[in-house]
């Protein structure tokens, strides 16, 4: 296997073997050699940031897991192995420190942060029933009513698009809307 300092701690080559085992083979063996290794020294570094403890397991834990999920990106023309585990185990604190600031600026009065308006069972389903009628009586109406209802409501155009998009007269459009709204009324009598 690689060579070992008398420390007994790995050397560059060692850890570069490791990291390629990894890469390569998904080999366990070789990652549990360099979790051994690295663990506690990435926690440490993280201490030494003056992050809570819980803190700096979690984002150890992290590159550990980064380093097993990304090995094959490692590149030794590049950096060594210690450089490139610390420089993730620092990004991965720069990112954590970066959405604790985006969270400290949130606007919690910000009407898109609140929770929406819940309703009761029997609210919601009477909705649907009202939903369920309004579409049976668009329905019934004759297709160029419920056109020109569909273009104006649905689609938000003002009469004058409505009569542009179908080529038709101003007048026309604003009848056949009034008439459509006449029969709506007419069949949904019962929710006025």
């Amino acid at each position: 296997m690689a060579a070992a300092t008398q420390a007994g701690t790995l050397d560059g080559a060692a850890l570069a073997s490791l990291v390629a085992r990894v890469a390569a083979d998904r080999d366990r063996a070789a990652f549990k050699i360099l979790f051994d290794h690295f663990a506690p020294r990435l926690r440490g570094f993280l201490m030494r940031r003056s992050l809570p403890p819980a803190l700096c397991d979690d984002l150890a834990q992290e590159a550990l897991l980064t380093i097993w999920r990304r090995a094959e990106s490692y590149d030794a023309a590049k950096s060594a192995v210690s450089t490139w585990v610390y420089t993730i185990a620092r990004n991965l604190h720069i990112d954590h420190y970066r959405k604790q600031a985006r969270a400290a600026r949130a606007d919690l009065t910000d009407p898109s942060l609140q929770p929406g308006e819940t309703h009761a069972a029997d609210t919601l389903y009477g909705r649907t029933q009202d939903v369920a009628a309004v579409n049976k009586a668009l329905t019934g109406l004759p297709e160029d009513q419920r056109r020109v209802l569909e273009l104006a409501f649905m689609d938000g155009l003002s009469h004058r698009e409505v009569a542009d998009r179908l080529n038709l007269p101003l007048g026309t459009v604003k009848s056949r809307i009034r008439l459509a709204m006449d029969k709506l009324k007419t069949s949904l009598g019962e929710f006025q």
